[in-house]
């Protein structure tokens, strides 16, 4: 499973680079409008595929770091035995989802080769390229849904209670715990470039 984070992280933030980089062209664009009359023509298709296709690889990322939301009122008051089930409920339904996606992305993937299908729109892109990346991404979230949901199906055999702290929802402490982490990471990293800026200065 470390493979699949680590994996997973780094289409995460290349992703986020992809969407800084679209929040610039899209300022550009208004701006441009605005000031000179010009277009660039297709900000919003190219925002469309974008936003289409970092969602894909966002879904694996958010369930590998259980940050998908999730209704727990009913986990904290039953029983271990039927915790773990509903537990393995999810992963189970997510996992099928993920399959369904899957599945008809591909369709309409396999179509659009088929037909040399081409947006109707002043790019005229051919939509195998915008939906081949977009499988992909649905490639990688239903086999880290299928990791995960193979992983806890094991730990439900050797040690439950593990597997629901690994794949249940984080509590509250956890959530705490996360935030705290990423505070004190952020003032690290900002005192490092407070260091680098004084040391430049000097």
């Amino acid at each position: 499973m470390t493979f699949i984070r680590k994996f997973n992280m780094i289409f995460s933030i290349v992703g986020g680079y992809i969407l800084l980089f679209l929040s610039f062209l899209i300022v550009f664009e208004i701006i441009a409008r605005k000031l000179f009359s010009y277009s660039t023509q297709g900000v919003d298709e190219i925002g469309g595929y974008v936003v289409a296709i970092t969602g894909t690889f966002g879904f694996a990322y958010a369930l590998i770091e259980r940050t998908h939301t999730r209704i727990d009122i009913i986990l904290g008051h039953v029983p271990l035995v039927p915790r773990n089930l509903l537990n393995l409920l999810t992963y189970t339904l997510v996992t099928g989802a993920a399959l369904f996606m899957l599945r008809f992305g591909y369709v309409a993937f396999s179509e659009s080769i088929l037909f040399s299908s081409r947006s109707p729109t002043p790019l005229q892109t051919a939509m195998w390229i915008p939906q081949g990346i977009w499988v992909a991404g649905l490639v990688v979230f239903s086999i880290t849904a299928i990791a995960m949901l193979i992983h806890l199906l094991v730990l439900q055999f050797k040690d439950p209670e593990q597997g629901f702290h690994l794949y249940g929802p984080p509590t509250v402490q956890e959530e705490v715990d996360r935030e705290i982490a990423k505070a004190q990471a952020r003032k690290a990293e900002a005192d490092v470039n407070q260091d680098s800026a004084g040391g430049g200065t000097s």
